[in-house]
Order: structure tokens, then C-alpha cells, then sequence
């Protein structure tokens, strides 16, 4: 690559801790509401309200429902789980509490400012930019609560600009907007997929983010091999897998 110019995010589970806080939050918020939603088993209940965020999340992205919507579904479905039936206005309330536990729980991953930071120190004059998919309103309420605000010259949320990643306009759109080509350009994201290989395609660095050991598909990791995407561990190995 080029030397680089800019750095690009992800936001939610990449520098805002999204997983931890769901966490923390879906707990707090059932023990609030008590029977019937008693917690016996922590990892089932999230895993379960994971794979009704990803399903409902991703009907949102592709069009078929709005942002609220696909709030009040997740809830409705959750409910149902443990033999609750709530119409579309309580399952948007239901959602409404649990957000405020979430909310409570906001914070960034520990390596993010460290990571910005050396960045900042190690390649001078760099740009930062953050890529998501998500309402921009609500994205920058997020940035601001955990002090990202002024760290970032451009911030692209998918629900204003009309393409969601993996879409290359989206990147490219976002490399314009910092005045960067792709390929001074690095994005790094927790999705394989979806961040990392999708800026690879639109001439971008892909780095992928794998704090957890995460399976992929065949045709994704084929895919990220093919296109030279880089993957860390960590936000703290970011500068020596960019710079070695």
C-alpha cells in the first residue's frame, strides 16, 4: 500500500464496546423486570437475544423495516421466548427499558484511544474516520457519550448516505470525504465479511478485527486471503501489523 494518509473505523465492537454493554444491559434489564424472565442460563438468554439482534438488525439494513421497527420485533420475539405476548406499542416500550440499562453500560474497549494515539505519534498528520452501519443520529449520540467526538474529521452512519457496508461506495465515499485515495487508506473493522473484505474491494487495507476467534465462512476467509486483508487481535497490535 501507499503510505498511509487515513484510518478508518468501525464503531460498534471495534472501538465502542456494543457486546459488553448488550451484555451488561440485557442482565440488568431482566433482573428489573423479574418473573417470568429469570435468568438460569446467562449464555443461553444471550446468546439468544444476539441472534435476534443480528436477524431483525440485518432486515433493517436491507430495507425491509425501519430502525424502530426492527427494535420492537427483537423485543416481541425475546418476549415470546419466555411465552410473553406484547403488541407492536409494549414490545417498543419493553425495548425502550432495556435500552436505558444499555445505555448505562456505554463505554469504548480499553485499546481504542490507546490505538488512536499511537497512530497519531507514529504516523503524523494521519486522519481518522469512522464507517457505520447504523442511523447517524443515534451513532454520534454513542461517539460523544464515550468521548470520541473530536477525534474523528468524518463520520459516514449508512443511514444517511443511503448504502450500507459492504458496499465499496460506502468507503470510497468516506476516503472522498477525507480527501485520501483507497489506497492510502486503511479500514478496520470486526467483520470479516462485512468491514474488512468490503474496504479490501474498494481498494482500501482491510483489516479485520477478530478479538474473539471468530468462525467465518470459507468463501469469506478464501476471499480475505485473495485480497491481502490483515487480521490482529487486538487494537494494540493495529500500529505493528500496519508498519512492521
Amino acid at each position: 500500500m501507499s503510505v498511509i494518509h487515513a484510518v478508518l473505523f468501525d464503531l460498534d465492537d471495534t472501538l465502542f464496546a456494543h457486546r459488553d454493554a448488550v451484555t451488561d444491559g440485557l442482565v440488568s434489564h431482566l433482573r428489573s423486570l423479574g418473573h417470568p424472565y429469570d435468568i438460569t442460563d446467562q449464555a443461553a438468554e444471550l446468546a439468544a437475544w444476539r441472534e435476534l439482534e443480528e436477524h431483525h438488525y440485518h432486515r433493517y439494513l436491507r430495507g425491509e423495516v425501519p430502525s424502530d421497527g426492527q427494535r420492537a420485533d427483537r423485543a416481541r420475539d425475546y418476549a415470546a421466548r419466555h411465552g410473553v405476548a406484547l403488541t407492536p406499542d409494549e414490545a417498543l416500550e419493553w425495548w425502550s427499558a432495556f435500552f436505558a440499562h444499555y445505555q448505562e453500560h456505554w463505554r469504548l474497549h480499553e485499546d481504542a484511544l490507546p490505538c488512536l494515539d499511537e497512530l497519531q505519534r507514529r504516523i503524523p498528520g494521519v486522519r481518522f474516520g469512522i464507517i457505520t452501519n447504523g442511523e447517524l443520529d443515534y451513532q454520534l449520540r454513542k461517539i460523544d457519550a464515550v468521548g470520541l467526538g473530536d477525534r474523528f474529521d468524518t463520520v459516514v452512519a449508512s443511514g444517511a448516505v443511503g448504502v450500507t457496508k459492504p458496499d465499496t461506495r460506502i468507503f470510497r465515499l468516506a476516503c472522498d470525504r477525507l480527501g485520501v485515495r483507497p489506497d492510502q487508506t486503511v479500514y478496520v473493522g470486526d467483520r470479516l465479511g462485512t468491514d474488512a473484505v468490503g474496504a479490501a474491494h474498494a481498494g482500501l487495507t482491510g483489516v479485520w478485527l477478530d478479538r474473539h476467534n471468530t468462525a467465518v465462512s470459507a468463501e469469506e476467509r478464501d476471499a480475505a486471503e485473495q485480497l491481502g486483508v490483515v487480521r490482529i487481535t487486538a487494537l494494540d497490535e493495529l500500529v505493528t501489523a500496519l508498519l512492521a
